[in-house]
């Protein structure tokens, strides 16, 4: 099987719910190649080639082969190498791995993408220097993935993070039993924060269809009605990540995915989990990610560790 330059060039690809990214990065950390396009909704077999092809481009780009690491939704079971725990439902029982280790005719490491996320926040981005740094995906699903001292935690069950299949802390009475989510369950903290979560919340109340973005600019502005959306989310994200602060008491929670945006977030959820945390004070950080959206492809790219 083809194996990493001797340069130590490492090739991430972020395998998203809207849109799968490549990047390769320099022996130092530097993206030297960057390259995103739309995910193929549905179709095992065009995730397989929409990656190849992405790496293909990259090596084309930097002139050697790269170790490969991969972010994607979900996990590989540890007793099938199945994924499994996917929102991107069409690779649910698929041989993701296998398929792309055959395609690219070497070893991928696979990761879940807010393990990946986390890992690059802890090694040179927000939480760099922590000891615990817990990593939230916020976007078309909530997810979350844990670095210790730089590297991945997995769990004996490769679910370790699996933040958002959680029941929501704490439920008020009419947020019981809580929306259904794709998983089978009701009142998951994914289908109470989610961003689809999010705009039916708002339409639900009486607005009218809006992405989650537009809701957070009609916030801004004063409207009462998205005002009022936000104040329940930030609410139900204090009392879902005071949960974690409860059983993991990480140095840092950094947040990611789209949500991540709406800057009042870091002002008022940390007030707002203070009551929840079984603590007289709490001096975990909430911040948002260094590198932005590209966090989690950095941390596809990591998953392969610098050529000594």
């Amino acid at each position: 099987m083809s194996q990493s330059g001797p340069s130590g060039f490492r090739i991430g690809i972020d395998l998203g719910g809207t849109k799968t990214e490549a990047v390769a990065l320099s022996p130092s950390g530097e993206v030297v190649v960057q390259e995103r396009v739309p995910t193929v909704k549905g179709d095992y077999k065009a995730t397989i080639s929409t990656i190849t092809g992405l790496v293909n481009r990259a090596e084309d780009i930097v002139g050697q082969n790269c170790t490969v690491g991969i972010g994607m939704p979900g996990a590989a079971s540890r007793d099938t190498g199945l994924v499994k725990n996917a929102n991107s439902t069409w690779l649910i029982g698929k041989p993701l791995q296998k398929d792309l280790e055959m395609a690219l005719n070497r070893p991928v490491r696979l990761q879940n993408d807010a393990n990946c996320f986390a890992v690059s926040e802890a090694i040179d981005g927000a939480g760099k220097g922590a000891e615990i740094v817990f990593g939230v995906i916020l976007g078309t699903g909530v997810g979350a993935g844990i670095a210790i001292r730089g590297e991945c935690l997995e769990g004996r069950n490769a679910i370790a993070g699996e933040w958002g299949h959680n029941p929501l802390p704490a439920p008020l009475d009419d947020e019981r039993p809580g929306p259904l989510c794709y998983c089978g369950r009701y009142g998951c903290i994914e289908s109470f924060l989610s961003g689809p979560a999010f705009e039916r919340e708002y339409s639900e109340a009486g607005g009218k269809k809006l992405t989650a973005r537009e809701i957070k600019t009609l916030a801004a502005t004063g409207d009462p009605l998205a005002d009022a959306t936000l104040k329940a989310y930030e609410q139900r994200l204090a009392r879902a990540l005071a949960h974690v602060i409860n059983i993991l008491d990480p140095d840092i929670i950094v947040l990611g995915g789209g949500l991540s945006n709406i800057r009042r977030l870091y002002d008022t959820v940390p007030m707002l989990w203070e009551p929840h945390v079984f603590s007289d004070s709490v001096k975990t950080r909430l911040s948002p990610p260094l590198h932005g959206d590209s966090s989690g492809v950095r941390g596809a790219a990591w998953l392969w560790p610098p050529t000594r």
